[in-house]
């Protein structure tokens, strides 16, 4: 497995603990719709939160939540829309970022920005 995808799921479990400590309930990470994917889907406070996150080694290249742009978000807009009619979820809907950048538990940084964007129009 190649070493960027070892950090990216290390991030993944950062963000979900994070969550947790936050007092969310993580009810699903992970979760593919055709080629699309949703990092993690949780509760918080009964608004149904997409969290996509981004995780990096340090920010010489870019800042993390820059790598999500306008397709990225349709994307995510469009596997959010078959998850909530495929459980029928009936509550808010919002979309968070969350970044991670480090390499290891005790050098990480953890960013979360709620309502990060809001569903495009397309």
């Amino acid at each position: 497995m190649a070493a960027h995808n070892d950090l990216g799921r290390w991030g993944e479990e950062m963000a979900a603990q994070y969550l947790e400590h936050k007092g969310y309930t993580v009810v699903e990470r992970n979760w593919k719709w055709g080629h699309r994917d949703l990092d993690i889907v949780a509760i918080d406070a009964g608004c149904l939160v997409v969290v996509e996150v981004k995780t990096r080694r340090n920010q010489a290249f870019m800042a993390p939540e820059k790598a999500v742009d306008r397709r990225k978000i349709q994307s995510l807009c469009i596997a959010a829309n078959a998850f909530v009619k495929l459980r029928r979820m009936g509550m808010p809907l919002r979309f968070d970022i969350i970044t991670v950048t480090g390499t290891s538990t005790d050098d990480c940084e953890i960013d979360h920005i709620q309502e990060a964007f809001t569903p495009l129009a397309f």
